[in-house]
């Protein structure tokens, strides 16, 4: 279970993050991200690490390949936890990246794992947006 103070701290970025985004406001938004990243590796193998602020941190992270290294951290984290939810979604938005980037095979493990725990999971729209994009790139091997 995550710390409720260190959630909404982390929700209040991420929302404050966006706005920065769609007024682009630069400056607010390095600034921001900073704020996320440093409390991400504040909070790194304490009692306060969760999956949570790491898949944050890559939402936001604009360099894809460092994207998908922190979702990595994060899809580690919320393995560990047995976080079905957070495993599925990870690994859809890493799988996501991936596609941009052209790794189809990394993108199609990651979604046929997100599958798996999508099954435990209450979520019916990101189960169908796995489901789609799974089917979608393994049509495209076919």
């Amino acid at each position: 279970m995550m710390n409720t103070k260190l959630y909404k701290v982390v929700h209040d970025l991420a929302e404050d993050l966006m706005a920065a985004a769609n007024n682009n406001d630069r400056a607010k938004f390095e600034s921001l991200f900073a704020q996320l990243k440093a409390i991400c590796e504040e909070n790194e193998h304490t009692s306060k690490d969760h999956p949570v602020q790491w898949e944050t941190l890559a939402d936001f992270t604009e360099e894809l390949e460092e994207a998908i290294s922190t979702y990595e951290k994060a899809l580690e984290k919320s393995i560990a936890l047995n976080n079905k939810d957070h495993m599925s979604s990870v690994a859809y938005s890493m799988a996501t990246l991936q596609v941009e980037l052209g790794q189809k095979d990394e993108a199609i493990k990651n979604l046929q794992q997100a599958k798996v725990s999508a099954n435990k999971i209450e979520d019916k729209q990101l189960k169908a947006e796995i489901h789609d994009l799974l089917e979608s790139l393994i049509e495209e091997e076919g």
